[in-house]
């Protein structure tokens, strides 16, 4: 037994159904450091973490913890024994105060000596809340329903949460997933305080550049097989993408062969019914063509296409298919008129994780999959689920898997198929490679760029600006609900992208000054 690690992880396996999902991982963690984990969507990560925060139970294996042998039954033990973890998708009480999100399972209480009986002390969990939210640098208001706080918000109330446990050990599952530029580095001070005080960090994250920034040490996996612990310092990003996929990556992107053509949508001074939302956004696309859409948090991208498929309302604005005026009030219209979302949150507005693949791939096109009873017809619509597992590469024992059991970049693809069932036009795409990994990433860009190939028109809002850069046709930026300006070129810069997405920000900081 080796002392110098906090906690080792020996040949640990775990099977499910159909799914070997784990195979003999072996990994050792330093006390005092930042230990990455890597690797493609479905390679075993957070279900090796589950196994050690008690969630799942093991087949094999052994995981020694501060010099001694443990078996956690659940997340409780776990907890008290100084592990706890940040889980990549969030599910907090959104319909309680922060501070209760914050001290659930433990709060302060004192007791009314007459009556000998305990009681919550809300005003002490409000000062240690307010304490601990001074001490990150967190402005958080302790008293505010979760449901009022943003993505990032969210987030940050998880991260704070977790520290607040004071364990020795905490397991972050992509925690920047949601966070602004700002926000990320003001993680990165957490976690670097952290190391300082002895904590050893077990940090998952897809974006390489955070690793080989906050990382110590890496150690990949790709298909539940443990492939190697190196330094990060030894390494780069090719060859953490050749580590992780197994073969060389020679270029991030597909080759792009699609040509757009006439224009095919065009919307015109679009204005939200919604204070402090946008306005006056006008715009067109063109058939076969990406319009990328970038900008900062807060420049409602996400409100103006989700306005544009009838899901918010409008204050003002026109929108025209192939010349014609249309009125679309709800999703179902969007539908009919062959327009296709797929949403930002997978889990929150995409996907039904209790119900199988192919629920989840007919829901949107149902009615050709009913008989006049109001019965499925089953054998035409596992066939066209078989026909879209197979086109599209869906990793999966089959059509009846519960869609929660598949990595986040095959459940994406289930996502695009259910949409591809509708044979619409023009697609939406929100963050579509969002929280997925390298290898998945490049299979989403083949299937955006191919059907840009076929004549299928997109709209595709990304945060990551490689990714704009290297999909889009064109981009159209925009900053605090105005377009910005359109960018079109091979020598379209990042710098190109960030000026555009500041401008008014840095408008707004010159009048303040």
């Amino acid at each position: 037994m080796d002392s110098k690690f906090i906690l080792q992880i020996k040949e640990i396996s775990k099977s499910f159904p159909g799914v070997h999902a784990l195979d003999k991982v072996s990994i050792n963690v330093r006390a005092g450091s930042v230990h990455a984990l890597m690797g493609e969507n479905g390679a075993g990560k957070s279900t090796l973490m589950k196994c050690l925060f008690g969630i799942y139970e093991p087949d094999e294996g052994e995981i020694i913890f501060d010099d001694k042998s443990v078996r956690f039954n659940n997340s409780k033990q776990a907890l008290d024994a100084g592990i706890t973890m940040i889980h990549q998708e969030l599910y907090p009480i959104r319909l309680r105060p922060v501070m209760e999100n914050l001290w659930l399972g433990r709060f302060p209480k004192h007791t009314f000596k007459k009556i000998n009986l305990p009681f919550i002390n809300h005003k002490k969990m409000y000062q240690d809340t307010l304490s601990l939210f001074n001490d990150l640098n967190m402005e958080i208001d302790p008293n505010v329903w979760v449901r009022d706080l943003s993505a990032s918000k969210i987030q940050l109330l998880e991260i704070a949460k977790a520290v607040s446990n004071n364990a020795k050990v905490i397991i972050m599952d992509e925690p920047t997933s949601s966070l602004t530029e700002n926000e990320v580095n003001q993680l990165f001070e957490i976690i670097r305080r952290l190391r300082s005080e002895g904590v050893a960090i077990i940090y998952i994250s897809h974006k390489i550049e955070e690793i080989l920034a906050i990382s110590d040490e890496v150690s990949i996996m790709r298909d539940g097989k443990f492939i190697g612990t190196f330094a990060a310092n030894e390494l780069n990003t090719n060859l953490i993408i050749k580590y992780m996929v197994g073969r060389d990556l020679t270029h991030r992107f597909p080759l792009k062969d699609n040509v757009p053509g006439e224009v095919i949508i065009e919307v015109k001074n679009f204005t939200s019914a919604a204070p402090r939302s946008f306005k006056n956004v006008s715009f067109n696309l063109r058939q076969g063509e990406i319009l990328g859409v970038g900008g900062l948090v807060g420049a409602q991208r996400t409100e103006l296409v989700e306005s544009i498929f009838g899901l918010r309302s409008l204050d003002s604005g026109e929108i025209f298919v192939n010349g014609k005026k249309i009125n679309i009030k709800n999703s179902r219209q969007a539908i009919n008129m062959n327009l296709a979302l797929v949403t930002e949150e997978r889990r929150a507005t995409g996907i039904i994780p209790m119900r199988s693949i192919f629920d989840n791939m007919l829901l949107t096109n149902i009615r050709r999959y009913v008989n006049i009873i109001g019965f499925i017809k089953e054998k035409i619509g596992e066939a066209d689920c078989k026909e879209k597992i197979k086109s599209l590469n869906i990793k999966t024992p089959s059509g009846k898997t519960l869609i929660r059991d598949l990595s986040g970049g095959n459940q994406q693809k289930v996502l695009f198929a259910r949409w591809l069932l509708t044979e619409p036009d023009i697609f939406i795409l929100d963050e579509p490679t969002r929280g997925i990994d390298v290898g998945a990433k490049y299979e989403i860009y083949s299937i955006i760029i191919n059907l840009a190939k076929q004549g299928k028109s997109i709209i595709m809002i990304s945060s990551e600006m490689p990714e704009l850069l290297g999909i889009s046709d064109r981009i159209m930026v925009m900053c605090k609900g105005r377009v910005t300006g359109f960018l079109e070129g091979k020598n379209v810069t990042q710098e190109d992208i960030m000026h555009l997405a500041s401008q008014f920000e840095k408008y707004e900081e010159k009048n303040s000054a």
